[in-house]
């Protein structure tokens, strides 16, 4: 099946959907000057004099802009409270855009006020989210949850699959609606710039979709490029309200599932007719939002430990068998079919120079010589898993009744041994909500338009198998780590009394590698011991400022000298553990300053294993990001910081927390350590971004574990 969103969708990523010039004009806005606080321009205030235009803020919402710039937090909104405007009691949030205020204003809705009753209903609700006992009980539940929450007809919980696309995994819905339960959606439905601002601005309301835009009127400013990412009113694209009409849809709200940062899912409300939510009831659903995020991690988190501990039982099982006089060899014979049980495959093959061994369902002889060969080098440094081989290995496409799935790992023999689990096609019909193929044009000029059908399509999925799970990934990895121990244990007691001399000439050999190595490290830390010993002389005679860099230069010279040393001490070259370098390299730096940084900085590392130059990279960015938080957060008196090292599949997430004053402490600087870490990012082909802590600044290194080769 080709995926349905092969069609390219530029022209809809690139749609600058956070600046439309316009908001719906259910509610107000107000632009205010962040310098002057006076308002330079409103939209959605039809019927209210112009004379707007150049008042101060204040006279307005009785908050002043200094007032709400200080309550504003880096990205999202603050909520002001009760204004009342042209005679109307509203609601109003403000947000930052630019070097503006935004201040929007919403009709409160009787009956919707968070008060303790309000609370306790949440609470209530909270209570049967808990009980739910897997995923589709509990995306059944809060779709009835967020239902009743919002009072809309129709209310999915969508969840992100393969290739983007998403599937409904939970639905509630009135008397006489069609049902979308189960049904797939293609990626295209959702734009790539709408997937990001829905992490951002995690609740979003169409109250009428044939509503007309209210644009922002501005006098001397040209406000047309005003970013309203954080907007609750922001006027939406025309395509996706062309989307809502072709489905019969008169309101829609969507709530976002972030699990670890990253979009999870949708809660995707739909409605006969029009129907704006208030401040109060939006507020709610992002909190059963972000508790129904908290769920599915806590589920998904326990069924991986489940499954690891099922898998570890089974891998113990399997060793058993490899007694003192059994080799490989003879296992892979005698248990190639308990080997492709333990993941759950149709076949298993080992295949070993000319040796090759074949165990349940298996392509030919040729066809798995050809595909051991294909993933050699690759699945030495990590397992490689598909469940669609035939679009890595085109030869496969002739046996996926066989091999449609592909588990692979190599074993570091002298001759490399691959093991191979395959699984069958997995045969399945695939639901989708209208048929994503049919609105799709071939003219590269053609306009791009919204589907127009959503009738229930059914396409026929061949050629896939059923997914590898993170657990049966590390499982192989472990069960080749494991035979490799077990197979040189075996092969050091079958050879002892015939290799006594040659072992003894090895240890020889290894003696004279560790002594050159010790050699050759202790002339690199002569060498940048004398650098530092330059770098200290030059101090002492140097101003206050430049005595400063120097110290700092010292810092940095002391982490590159604790990697090469590391380097050393291990007995890999190539690869480090990054948590136990990050760990060795806070406890120097921490003790090279003010007694009481030590027990001040507290460390959460995820063991990382990655590359020496990428650590070395890491490890001056760490020591940077601490270093501002001595000099900016605590004025270099000791204070809490926090430093996270999170893996998530293949990249890295470095946090470093303080609870200092905040984004307005001089963070960002174009100082030396400020070129260097964007020297260092660039190197890393990685991302540094700063947030509000509340109080504090968190800054969040996101990079890649392995570089590109």
């Amino acid at each position: 099946m080709n995926p349905p969103n092969a069609l390219d969708l530029t022209s809809c990523d690139l749609e600058p959907i956070h600046i439309p010039g316009s908001i719906q004009p259910y509610g107000i806005m107000l632009v205010a000057d962040a310098a002057s606080g006076r308002i330079v321009g409103y939209a959605g205030t039809k019927g209210v004099s112009p004379t707007l235009l150049d008042k101060p803020l204040q006279e307005i919402v009785s908050w002043s802009v200094e007032a709400i710039r200080s309550a504003l937090p880096r990205t999202g909104i603050h909520v002001l409270g009760d204004v009342t405007f042209d005679g109307i009691l509203r609601d109003a949030i403000a947000y930052a855009s630019g070097a503006h205020i935004v201040v929007e204003l919403t009709e409160k809705v009787e009956g919707t006020r968070i008060d303790a009753a309000l609370l306790a209903v949440l609470d209530t609700l909270d209570v049967h989210l808990e009980r739910a006992q897997n995923l589709t009980e509990l995306a059944a539940e809060a779709a009835r949850i967020f239902q009743r929450l919002t009072g809309y007809g129709r209310v999915m919980v969508y969840r992100f699959v393969d290739e983007d696309a998403g599937v409904v995994l939970g639905e509630s819905t009135s008397e006489g609606l069609p049902s979308f339960m189960h049904h797939h959606f293609p990626a295209s439905d959702i734009p790539r710039q709408a997937r990001a601002l829905y992490v951002r601005n995690r609740v979003r309301v169409i109250a009428d979709v044939h509503y007309e835009p209210a644009p922002i009127t501005s006098a001397s400013s040209d406000l047309r490029e005003l970013d309203l990412s954080d907007s609750t009113l922001r006027s939406v694209s025309p395509v996706h309200l062309q989307y809502l009409k072709n489905m019969g849809v008169a309101a829609s709200a969507s709530m976002s599932i972030v699990k670890d940062g990253m979009l999870w899912g949708l809660i995707a409300c739909h409605h006969h007719e029009k129907r704006e939510l208030s401040l109060d009831t939006r507020i709610a659903c992002q909190s059963m939002a972000s508790n129904l995020a908290r769920l599915i991690k806590v589920r998904e988190d326990n069924e991986l430990y489940r499954e690891r501990v099922r898998l570890r039982s089974q891998e113990d099982a399997i060793l058993t068998q490899l007694g003192p006089d059994i080799s490989l060899n003879r296992l892979f014979a005698q248990s190639g079919e308990d080997l492709a049980k333990l993941l759950g495959a149709d076949g298993f093959a080992a295949v070993q120079g000319g040796d090759l061994y074949c165990a349940g369902k298996c392509p030919d002889d040729p066809a798995v010589r050809a595909m051991a060969e294909h993933v050699r080098v690759s699945a030495l440094a990590k397992p490689v898993a598909t469940r669609q081989l035939s679009k890595q290995f085109a030869p496969a496409a002739e046996f996926t009744e066989t091999a449609s799935g592909l588990l692979a790992v190599t074993m570091s023999t002298e001759v490399p041994t691959i093991l191979m689990w395959y699984r069958a096609e997995q045969l399945q019909t695939v639901k989708w909500a209208g048929n994503p193929h049919k609105d799709v044009t071939h003219d590269p000029s053609a306009r791009l338009t919204p589907r127009s059908s959503f009738e229930e399509w059914a396409e026929s999925v061949q050629g896939r198998a059923r997914d590898w799970t993170l657990a049966e990934t590390e499982s192989a990895s472990r069960l080749v780590r494991l035979l490799l121990e077990a197979r040189n244990n075996s092969r050091i007691r079958e050879l002892n009394t015939e290799l006594t001399t040659t072992l003894r000439e090895n240890e020889i050999l290894l003696e004279q590698r560790g002594l050159l190595l010790k050699e050759v490290n202790h002339r690199v830390q002569n060498s940048l011991s004398l650098v530092g010993a330059f770098l200290r002389m030059q101090a002492r005679a140097a101003t206050e400022e430049v005595r400063t860099e120097l110290e700092e230069a010292q810092k940095r010279l002391l982490a590159v000298s604790l990697a090469h040393r590391r380097l050393y001490l291990d007995n890999s070259v190539e690869i480090i553990d990054l948590s136990r370098y990050l760990t060795e390299l806070m406890d120097e730096l921490t003790s090279s300053l003010e007694g009481g940084w030590r027990d001040a900085v507290q460390l959460d590392l995820s063991p990382v294993l990655t590359d020496a130059a990428r650590a070395v990279s890491l490890g001056l960015v760490a020591n940077e990001l601490l270093t501002n938080a001595v000099k900016y957060a605590y004025e270099g008196r000791p204070g809490p910081v926090n430093i996270r090292l999170e893996q998530h599949r293949e990249t890295l997430r470095l946090i470093v927390a303080d609870r200092g004053p905040g984004m307005n402490s001089g963070i960002a600087g174009t100082g030396f350590g400020s070129k260097m870490l964007r020297v260092l990012m660039h190197s890393l082909e990685g991302s540094l971004e700063y947030e509000d802590n509340h109080p504090g600044v968190r800054a969040i290194v996101t990079a890649a574990i392995r570089g590109n080769p």
